[in-house]
């Protein structure tokens, strides 16, 4: 009798939203955080997961309606599935320091690798399943690791969070379940720093909001700072044989990429955001020297600025282009720079992504409702010309007295030669993108995700932007 109903009681506690059934948040959940901390080993084809720890902590940011995930972003989802029905009570699409690490070659040498990992969900009520799966070269998640969790465990900590860390509301427009919760943690800042982070994180906020599509959309956020002393100014720069004692650990050479800025130090972070709900994390590093990183649903990392003439400006592009990958999976659109990945987007495998395609179907393209019936596909622009200026670009010496009157006058010829194209400001599919110069296309000519300026999000971009906001906020 009872395997007949559980179903039917089921069928009860849904509601149709969104043009799916979602779960009723009450009835499988309380107004809590689960954090799942666990470690990811490996190779590049091996993935082993074990658990950590699992926290019961403060109040759920998320959305309480959007419970199963919708947007199909990210190599991995975590997923809840209810223990006494079997059925999926919340989702969520994410990436992760260990995925990337498995495109370098260090992954192909046969030495496994750890990182620590976590996942936040809201708190069930009763015993769930937790599982992890894992995007598949088809397209489509498959599951690769389960674990039984029981919130009411003994062995669930309780513990408060990092009382050392200072949290301040910079921009409150609503409840956490129904705005997206941007939080900043301050790196490399001591204690007589701290006016700086201050500064630095209302000066690219501010930037944030005037940039499309956040500005038409700033009410559906909520930002917070958290000030958490480090017992050093700056962070690690390992090229130059610089180490530095920080709260959350961000370091520049982050998987041997000169500018790449992550942290690995996974629990120390999470540590320090439990003081605050959040949906989106922001690092924010004490350096005048230019880098960062994103990292879709982990965080985005960004220097604080830096005050040398004609680079001020530098900041305010990466803060905003970072957070277009943390929070909306946007994918780098740009192909000319050195990365340490190999075999970041396989052949032949059409990426998750929503603003880059392999174009292996061009009547299935993506953003085929944007494109014009006259404009051909692929679609042509001086493609060569423009590598040839970038490549000129490349070469000037830093230390070079002119440096800056060189770069900006390269630029701007980049600039001008973008503009003069056929299909400027028109949908197309652009070749070059995703960190390869041959068989992978963009939406558009230029964007925030193309080339280093303070340019716009295109249409395809914006939209993607807009549709994780609705997620969260709607």
């Amino acid at each position: 009798m009872l395997k007949i109903r559980y179903p039917i009681l089921f069928l009860l506690l849904l509601t149709f939203r969104n043009g799916i059934t979602t779960p009723d948040f009450d009835q499988f959940f309380v107004d809590q955080t689960m954090r799942i901390d666990y470690y990811h080993t490996g190779t590049r084809n091996v993935d082993i997961f074990s658990l950590d720890q699992v926290y019961a902590q403060g109040r759920w940011a998320g959305s309480k309606t959007n419970l199963l995930d919708t947007l199909n972003l990210g190599k991995y989802l975590a997923k809840v599935v209810d223990a006494g029905t079997n059925a999926l009570i919340y989702s969520r699409g994410f990436c992760s320091l260990f995925g990337e690490w498995q495109t370098t070659p260090e992954a192909t040498t046969g030495n496994h690798q750890t990182f620590h990992e976590s996942v936040l969900v809201p708190l069930p009520r009763d015993a769930v399943n937790f599982v992890l799966a894992i995007r598949g070269n088809d397209g489509r998640f498959h599951d690769k690791w389960s674990i039984r969790i029981d919130p009411n465990s003994r062995f669930i900590s309780r513990e408060g969070a990092n009382t050392n860390a200072r949290v301040s509301e910079m921009m409150i427009n609503g409840e956490p379940e129904n705005k997206i919760d941007l939080l900043i943690i301050g790196d490399g800042y001591t204690k007589d720093d701290m006016s700086q982070f201050r500064k630095a994180a209302k000066t690219l906020t501010k930037t944030l909001f005037n940039v499309e599509p956040f500005k038409k959309r700033e009410k559906d956020f909520n930002v917070r700072r958290i000030e958490i002393a480090s017992q050093e100014s700056g962070i690690d720069e390992p090229r130059s044989k610089i180490w530095k004692n920080t709260a959350c650990g961000c370091s520049f050479n982050s998987f041997d990429s000169p500018r790449y800025v992550l942290s690995f130090h996974n629990k120390a972070i999470r540590d320090i955001a439990a003081n605050a709900p959040y949906d989106a994390l922001y690092l924010l590093f004490n350096s005048e020297r230019y880098g960062g990183g994103g990292i879709f649903n982990l965080y985005a990392v960004c220097y604080s600025g830096t005050k040398r003439q004609g680079e001020s400006w530098w900041a305010e592009y990466v803060f905003v282009h970072e957070l277009g990958h943390s929070l909306a999976g946007l994918a780098d659109e740009y192909y000319t720079s050195s990365v340490a990945y190999e075999e970041f987007y396989p052949a032949g495998v059409e990426p998750w992504e929503p603003n880059i395609t392999a174009l292996s179907d061009p009547q299935a393209l993506k953003w085929r409702h944007l494109v014009q019936p006259q404009t051909p596909i692929p679609t042509p622009w001086e493609k060569a010309r423009y590598d040839s200026l970038d490549a000129e670009l490349r070469k000037v010496n830093r230390l070079s007295p002119d440096y800056l009157e060189q770069i900006e006058t390269l630029r701007t010829e980049m600039e001008t030669l973008l503009r003069s194209q056929t299909y400027w400001g028109e949908a197309g599919a652009f070749e070059g993108a995703g960190y390869l110069s041959k068989g992978m296309y963009r939406p558009y000519l230029d964007c925030r995700m193309f080339s280093k300026s303070l340019v716009d999000f295109d249409p395809v971009c914006q939209a993607a932007i807009e549709r994780v906001i609705d997620f969260y906020s709607r």
